[in-house]
């Protein structure tokens, strides 16, 4: 359990959602979030967009965007410290 922690940090537990990284992925700035039904991997830079959608409801998408935008300088801070500062 452990070296998933390592290679998989989870940035943030929100409702029925973790909001993550993979350390062993591209190097665009990106997270990626689990939910009960699928997951979606979002693009950060240079703005917000879905990357990848694997049956998210649109209704979950909608609310995952919402609290990604108003965590965006967080989790880019979150995702420099864990690639770049190592």
């Amino acid at each position: 359990m452990l070296l998933y922690r390592i290679m998989s940090p989870t940035f943030l537990l929100y409702k029925r959602y973790r909001f993550y990284v993979n350390s062993r992925e591209e190097t665009r700035v990106h997270i990626h979030v689990q939910t009960p039904e699928g997951e979606l991997k979002i693009w950060l830079s240079p703005e917000v967009e879905i990357a990848k959608n694997y049956s998210v409801s649109s209704r979950d998408v909608r609310e995952i965007l919402k609290v990604v935008k108003e965590k965006e300088n967080e989790f880019k801070s979150l995702w420099e410290k864990h690639f770049i500062r190592r």
